[in-house]
């Protein structure tokens, strides 16, 4: 059979490679690679256990890895109900990349979901009574940040997590290595009952998938006899839904009625089988209405709390009894007093304050009085984490890795790296590798690859930085090859050459060996300049040497040439001769590099020796010179300059010209003439200097857009005596110090137009200028400049009202603003027809909404609007039509708020605001009448609107009240409507307060009421009466309403006086009437006589209650005896030792304390045991009571006590 392996990348045209074991696959008869789009699939043909491996796809930098795991063909099963397995999908998800790995010869069941969170739903399943079964559900957790959660359900809302126990287990296990969770629910020992539909839910922090399916039982077969006609029944299948769980008959339905919302009532109705539940809710309602208020809490605490992270709370709450003791609890566990938890009691306030909160402390936190609880949760919100200090742009080689840096607010934050807006993750290649260091985050990329060329993204949940990586493959270019020489014995051979890195190393190769370096021969590396140098040269070291860069296919060449010096016979007066090639000709050139050393070999001939002279003409003034070097050879005295930088060597057949480090000063024309007595000679030699240019001026920045600009400079001043051969450009950013080149192939133009900047942010540029000799010094940085863009046009752009003479149109903010923020808008309008647009505006607006006045009535006007930032302007947004100036005819009507339709009742002293909302045009007039009067505005406030009108009382009084009526009018169209308004106060006193009778223990009182009621209704009175010795008065009736009274149950003997609060809606009158004379409740006329009694004698005799209890004690240890006596009138108590008075001896100590007596024997020794006694007297007798105390010693300190004891005695 046939295997087949599916791949889906997030972009088509993605390379995909597949692997075998680690090796790559290739395309044959046995596998078959295609690729439509971003789908790819492996095709494995004729599949055997040799193909049981471990295959992976790799896509860009993504690789995932999955085995194929090959099956050994079965023989079926003679039952027909041992049915195979259903084949099982295994999937891994990556970022951009989807894979399907499939058991050879099978066919997936269902695809992977792309939008929920299931990988892998749970299926139908078949079981017999008896059996066990087992339903899994695969989720993937690679970009999920904890574990997710998730429940089973039976039927519709029966939850199974309460259900766990013989027949049911839930289990979960979670692969680290696929990043896949694994739930599992297994039923064991089925029976009928459990037959049914079935539901899994899984939900995360913002999302929620749920999958249904079915489970059957089926009956298990008879054994033994069998019936034949039970052959004939059909097999029953029962829903679970239909029955009814056997727990539910424990569940207090009317407690889960009671705490659940009103939402909820249908489900727990279908939940539990509830049929009546309207009976059942109207009786629920009576039953709230009966629950008593918490006795133990006047104040709970709130719902939820809120702080911040690292900052303090309080917790607190009022209880009702001042001197009750709290507790406080956090998720169940009782808090103990510490540096971070304080508790507090203030009166009957018991506050909790928690300090420098941390994400321990969100947690649920309880109050605990008596049995009474009040619950509260406590939500930490951690503090933003900033981005100080920001990523910076890289530009790197293939290869080379990369390391970007940023630095937050906070030690060990969590961070969030993206790659063109796909996070990045740790794989198994450790591709990128994420590190901290304090507040320092990093992100690495080892052996950088051109496909990791991007924006990267560093998020926190307080800010964003965003850097651009560019990888480029190395390339290397030569600014200066090597030269054949030619030198003579015992000169020196130097080959040079310059490269674009500096960091580039190489090997010179002699006639294709390495070059090995010695005391002669010497090799450098100075930034890009290699250097080869030969001293003393000798015929073997003539041959072809090569300079080869490591790691680039470059052979640098040159030839070394020894020149021999061939002598010959010269006849004696033989006139000077210079040998140079040019001679006749017209000036020889030589060219020499800015820096290096000219060494020019003339050779002369002449006998006798003649006298060479170098001169340096100056080609402006022809005949002038200057620098002049005159040598004479085999004279005593030299008078040439044989020292310094330019300086002249004589030998015996040639004469050397030596310039050190040439400079741009040393160009010209050389002239050499040599003289003897027999004539002269003399040739001259241009020699040119030639450098790296010298650096542009300051490029100039145009055309700045969103993310790109164009940049502009002009040629060097200066090109170094080459030809310039192109530029480099760079940039950075403002803040960093980091240059990153933008083009490594050199720009032969002008101009160029950079892109891929980050809007926002500010930029600086540099230019080079390159030669054939090298790469001048940068030039100045350009101004800085940010890029930026003009935002997108305004949105729902629309007509809002229009007059005879106005237009109100009104739009809001475009969807893009960009970094360059919002200056404002520019509206314009245009005559229907022409193309002439004038601004309806003076200047820019910055709101979102514009009133266009002194129009002409009748004309049709276009209308247009441009948001304005540092970019320039946006698109505009036009209106469709065009818009008639011209008033709207509406009809005037007064939309009433609903409040307003009954009478609002106010109390003295409040702020009274009405606002009534209206519509209608033209502007309508508006008219306020009180009582058919016109309103006073001194008293009254009337502010009037194009939509509403409002009526302003800053004090409200009684005079107020009455009927507000207002209306509306347009030409001969009007509309009213009329507001009652009550004003109401405090009510004052009853009057003629009587007290009308008094009997018993009876007062009857009368009164009439209040003359001033407040404007409003007497509720009631308030009576209330105090004792005349104290005065305290206490409430005896409150909300009465009758203007008479009785009060009962007054004080024999005492007088009461008696007052009366009347009460209306604003509550008791300020001031009560008051009763005049006092109530007096007679006293009866019997008089009570105490009966006589004989004086009871309470004396008695000492008697012991508690006896003395023998004792056996260790020497050296205080010890005590003690007993109890009971006497009237208190005993005298004596203690003795072998009936020896102990009470002057200061060893003892004897105590007596409520009848309990005490003597305590300080130290005792074996000498202290004995017999002692304890006797009490008084007047009515004696009694006395003894025991025996055996002090035994210790062996070591046994003679050390006997001494002491003798001594002591």
């Amino acid at each position: 059979s046939a295997a087949v392996f599916e791949a889906e990348t997030e972009k088509a045209g993605i390379k995909v490679k597949w692997q075998r074991a680690g090796t790559e696959i290739t395309e044959s008869e046995k596998y078959v690679i295609k690729a439509e789009g971003n789908k790819h699939s492996l095709t494995i043909n004729n599949v055997g256990k040799e193909d049981d491996v471990t295959y992976a796809v790799i896509a860009g930098s993504s690789k995932v890895k999955f085995e194929l795991k090959v099956k050994e063909p079965v023989a079926p099963a003679p039952a027909a109900s041992e049915l195979p397995a259903p084949p099982v999908e295994s999937s891994q998800n990556t970022e951009g990349n989807r894979e399907h790995f499939i058991s050879a010869g099978t066919q997936p069941e269902e695809p992977l979901d792309p939008i929920g969170l299931f990988v892998t739903r749970p299926q139908d399943g078949e079981v017999t009574v008896g059996g066990n079964i087992t339903f899994t559900a695969k989720v993937a957790g690679e970009s999920l940040l904890k574990k997710p959660s998730v429940k089973w359900f039976k039927g519709k809302w029966m939850d199974l997590g309460s259900k766990v126990g013989k027949h049911l287990q839930l289990h979960d296990t979670y692969d680290r290595n696929n990043k896949v969770y694994t739930f599992e629910m297994e039923i064991i020992e089925a029976n009928m009952t459990f037959a049914g539909g079935y539901r899994c839910e899984v939900s995360t922090k913002d999302k929620f998938d749920s999958s249904n399916f079915n489970l059957i039982v089926n009956e298990a077969p008879i054994t033994g006899d069998l019936d034949i006609r039970s052959a004939f029944r059909r097999t029953t299948k029962m829903v679970i839904g239909e029955a009814k769980s056997e727990s539910q008959s424990d569940v207090d339905v009317w407690e889960i009625l009671r705490k659940a919302p009103p939402s909820e009532y249908e489900k727990i109705a279908f939940q539990y089988g509830i049929t009546d539940l309207r009976g059942m809710l109207k009786r629920l309602k009576r039953i709230k209405k009966e629950e008593k208020k918490s006795t133990a809490f006047q104040k709970k605490l709130d719902p939820a709390y809120q702080v911040d992270k690292g900052q303090k709370i309080k917790l607190m709450v009022e209880v009702a009894n001042p001197d009750a003791d709290v507790k406080w609890l956090k998720n169940g566990q009782e808090i103990q007093v510490s540096g971070r938890y304080i508790f507090e009691a203030i009166g009957n306030k018991r506050i909790l304050t928690i300090n420098h909160c941390s994400l321990a402390d969100d947690a649920a936190y309880e109050c605990v009085v008596g049995e009474e609880k009040s619950f509260t949760e406590l939500f930490v919100k951690e503090p933003p984490i900033l981005i100080t200090h920001p990523l910076e742009d890289q530009m790197v080689m293939v290869g080379e890795r990369v390391e970007f840096e940023c630095e937050v607010s906070e030690e060990g934050a969590t961070v969030k790296w993206e790659k063109d807006g796909i996070e990045l993750t740790r794989e198994e290649t450790f591709k990128y590798r994420f590190k901290k260091d304090g507040k320092k985050q990093y992100l690495i990329i080892n052996d950088s690859t051109k496909e990791d060329s991007g924006h990267y993204t560093v998020k926190t949940n307080g800010g964003v930085s965003v850097a651009e990586l560019i990888v480029q493959e190395k390339k290397l270019e030569v600014y200066q090859s090597i030269a054949d020489l030619t030198v003579k014995a015992r000169d020196q051979a130097v080959f040079k050459c310059e490269v674009s890195d500096e960091n580039v190393k190489g090997i010179w190769l002699k006639n294709g060996k390495e070059v090995v370096p010695d005391e002669r021969i010497k090799i450098s590396h100075i930034g890009r300049i290699h250097k080869l140098t030969i001293e003393d040269v000798t015929p073997g070291d003539e041959a072809d040497y090569s300079f080869i860069p490591q790691g680039f296919a470059y052979n640098l060449s040159a030839k070394l040439q020894f020149l021999e010096v061939k002598i010959d016979f010269v006849p004696r007066e033989e006139p000077p001769k210079i040998h140079l090639d040019c001679l006749g000709q017209s000036p020889d050139t030589i060219v020499v590099v800015a820096g290096n050393k000219l060494r020019l070999d003339v050779p002369i001939s002449g006998d006798p020796t003649p006298t060479v002279i170098w001169q340096k003409v100056n080609k402006a003034v022809p005949g002038t010179t200057y620098n002049e070097f005159i040598c004479y050879f085999h004279c005593p005295q030299l008078l040439f300059e044989s020292e310094g930088r330019v300086r002249v060597e004589m030998h015996e057949d040639h004469c050397v010209f030596i310039i050190e480090g040439a400079e741009k000063e040393d160009e010209g024309v050389y002239r050499v003439i040599v003289k003897n007595p027999v004539g002269e000679d003399k040739a001259d030699i241009t020699v040119k200097v030639i450098d790296v240019p010298d650096p542009p001026e300051a490029p100039k920045i145009s055309n700045i857009g969103e993310d790109y600009c164009t940049v502009q400079w002009q040629p060097p001043k200066y090109d170094g005596g080459q030809p310039v051969l192109g530029y480099i450009l760079e940039r950075k950013k403002k803040k960093s110090y980091r240059w990153m080149r933008l083009n490594f192939d050199l720009l032969k133009e002008l101009t160029y137009e950079a892109k891929r900047m980050i809007e926002g942010v500010v930029y600086e540029m540099r230019i080079y200028a390159v030669n054939s000799i090298g790469m001048s010094r940068p030039s100045p940085a350009s101004q800085p400049f940010m890029p930026i863009a003009p935002p997108s046009e305004p949105t729902h752009f629309t007509v809002e009202d229009v007059s005879d003479s106005t237009v109100a149109l009104k739009w809001r903010p475009p969807e893009r603003i960009g970094a360059g923020g919002l200056d404002g808008y520019i509206v314009e309008y245009c005559k229907d027809g022409s193309t002439e647009w004038i601004p309806a505006l003076p200047g820019l607006t910055e709101r979102t909404s514009a009133l266009i006045k002194d129009l002409v009535t009748g004309d049709k006007l276009q209308f247009r609007i441009k948001a304005i930032n540092l970019a320039g302007e946006s698109g505009a947004a036009i209106i469709k039509e065009p818009v008639t100036v011209q008033e709207i005819l509406q009809r005037p009507k007064i939309w009433l708020p609903r409040h307003l339709r009954q009478t609002l009742v106010k109390k003295v002293g409040e702020t009274i605001n009405i606002v009534i909302p209206f519509q209608g045009k033209p502007r309508p007039k508006i008219i306020w009448m009180k009582d058919g009067q016109t309103l006073d505005s001194k008293d009254v406030g009337i502010r009037n609107s194009n939509t509403d009108t409002i009526l302003f009382i800053r004090r409200a009084e009684l005079h107020h009240s009455g009927a507000y009526e207002v209306t509306l009018q347009i030409e001969n169209m009007t509309d009213k409507v009329t507001i009652t308004m009550q004003i109401i106060d405090k009510p004052g006193p009853p009057q003629n307060i009587k007290l009308v009778d008094v009997w018993g223990f009876n007062a009857a009182l009368e009164w009439t009421p209040p003359q001033d009621d407040g404007n409003a209704q007497i509720l009631g009175y308030t009576v209330q009466k105090a004792d005349k010795k104290t005065m305290e008065w206490y409430t005896v009736f409150d909300h009465y309403r009758r203007t008479n009274c009785v009060v009962s149950d007054l004080i024999m003997g005492n007088e009461y006086f008696f007052r009366i609060f009347s009460e209306n809606l604003c509550g008791l009158s300020e001031t009560a009437a008051t009763t005049k004379n006092p109530a007096y409740i007679q006293k009866t006329g019997t008089t009570y006589k105490p009966p006589s009694y004989k004086e009871h004698d309470f004396s008695e005799p000492p008697k012991f209650t508690h006896p003395l209890v023998n004792r056996s004690v260790i020497a050296g240890y205080n010890t005590t005896l003690s007993c109890a006596v009971r006497g009237i009138p208190k005993p005298k108590i004596f203690w003795y030792k072998n009936k020896m008075d102990l009470s002057g001896d200061a060893k003892y100590r004897m105590f007596s304390k409520q009848g309990v007596l005490t003597l305590e024997i300080r130290k005792p020794t074996p000498f202290d045991g004995g017999c002692y006694t304890c006797k009490a007297v008084n007047e009515c007798g004696e009694a006395e009571i003894e025991c025996r105390l055996d002090v035994r010693g210790n062996q070591m300190n046994l003679m050390d006590n006997t001494n002491t004891a003798m001594k002591n005695e």
